[in-house]
């Protein structure tokens, strides 16, 4: 990698933060993997319903992903259920077909090699208790350098991955309401992060924005939600959540 890591950084910021579409996206990542010599990868949101679909941003073969989606594999995929049990990133490969898995399992893993799919480093992205997103970049062979890449940056390459999923979300979906109160997309998506934790600065550098402005737009939540502090709303937000899950 020959760009210092805080311009390749910024460089990933102002590409998200100029994205407005699938494409523009895709292209930002696949810069990205460049500099850092990794070869593909395949970003996918889960869906907020059961009746949902997911959203997939992805360099895999368009033959492959295109199958993944039709027959749901995001239901049965080992790597995506992994990555809802489990916070943090993690490295996978063929052993993978060792494990207890079901058979469709198996048979998805056995397909998926025929297009190249081997090896692959993980990033579990999640909102308070639940899973909503995975990005994982993959190569067809195990390589050293793909592995020292990885050790080398993964703290890096999760920072990127939840920047990513926080401007997909934002650029491509849409607001909504909470507890029957309408809610912006940016105050909703504010909500969603401090409900994780994150504090009013973080959240500004995870969307691109200042302290002040994430702080605005929690306070406005606040205030559409009848609560008298920020944590409360987080907790109506959180505690909505779990109730979906039951």
């Amino acid at each position: 990698m020959s760009t210092p890591m805080h311009r390749l950084f910024q460089n990933f910021i102002d590409l998200l933060f100029a994205a407005e579409s699938p494409s523009d996206f895709c292209s930002t990542i696949k810069i990205i993997s460049a500099e850092f010599d990794l070869s593909c990868f395949a970003y996918l949101s889960l869906a907020d319903t059961p009746e949902g679909k997911p959203r997939l941003i992805s360099t895999y073969p368009e033959t492959w992903t295109s199958h993944y989606l039709l027959n749901e594999y995001q239901h049965i995929d080992p790597v995506i259920q992994k990555a809802a049990r489990h916070p943090e990133p993690f490295r996978w490969g063929l052993d993978l077909a060792d494990r207890e898995i079901s058979t469709q399992a198996r048979e998805l893993l056995a397909e998926a090699l025929d297009f190249g799919i081997r090896f692959g480093f993980t990033i579990p992205i999640q909102i308070g208790p639940r899973p909503v997103a995975a990005l994982t970049f993959a190569t067809n062979e195990k390589r050293a350098s793909f592995d020292h890449c990885i050790q080398s940056n993964e703290r890096v390459l999760q920072l990127m991955a939840m920047c990513f999923h926080a401007h997909v979300r934002r650029k491509l979906s849409v607001g909504g309401t909470f507890d029957r109160v309408p809610l912006s997309r940016r105050e909703l998506e504010c909500l969603k992060w401090a409900a994780q934790g994150k504090s009013a600065w973080e959240i500004g550098q995870i969307l691109r924005i200042s302290r002040n402005t994430a702080a605005d737009y929690l306070n406005n939540a606040k205030e559409k939600l009848g609560v008298r502090t920020v944590i409360q709303a987080a907790t109506l937000l959180a505690a909505a959540n779990k109730q979906k899950q039951n």
